[in-house]
């Protein structure tokens, strides 16, 4: 029998993607340079996001 995902199951790697922003909108309140590292975060969340989906697939 197939395997049924629910969507729960399909979508949590998306998380990583606003943990990725709250961690980069940390870092930069303490490095006092905020937009740089939001974006630093926000790629961090989708990289994190593309290798669960990766992995996830299988």
């Amino acid at each position: 029998m197939a395997e049924e995902k629910t969507k729960d199951d399909k979508n949590m790697g998306a998380l990583f993607i606003p943990a990725g922003i709250l961690i980069g909108m940390g870092i930069g309140f303490l490095t006092d340079n905020l937009p740089a590292w939001l974006f630093i975060g926000l790629g961090a969340g989708f990289l994190g996001f593309s290798i669960t989906y990766i992995f996830k697939k299988k």
